[in-house]
């Protein structure tokens, strides 16, 4: 994946942000005194940061393999590549 390496460093800031929230999220979780409320906002945005890279790299995917390219054949494939990840991720 081409792309992937084009945006490398975007991605790699996108999942260290992923980390740091994980890491707040698991230090919330260890607080005996923690707020429920702490805990579920942390969660939250775990879950968006996550959201956020995968609809990042799936718009990479898309744009370079099925918009671009030519071949009619490989636009299907990687089209259902992304079907089969939408359900997957839908579950």
């Amino acid at each position: 994946m081409a792309h992937v390496n084009q945006h490398r460093k975007a991605l790699l800031s996108r999942v260290r942000r992923m980390a740091g929230q994980v890491a707040a999220l698991e230090t919330a979780l260890q607080n005996e005194d923690a707020d429920c409320s702490e805990v579920l906002v942390q969660a939250s945005a775990v879950r968006g940061a996550a959201h956020g890279l995968l609809m990042a790299l799936l718009d990479e995917h898309l744009q370079a393999h099925v918009v671009s390219s030519d071949d009619p054949a490989e636009r299907a494939e990687e089209a259902q590549v992304l079907v089969k990840l939408l359900r997957a991720y839908g579950r």
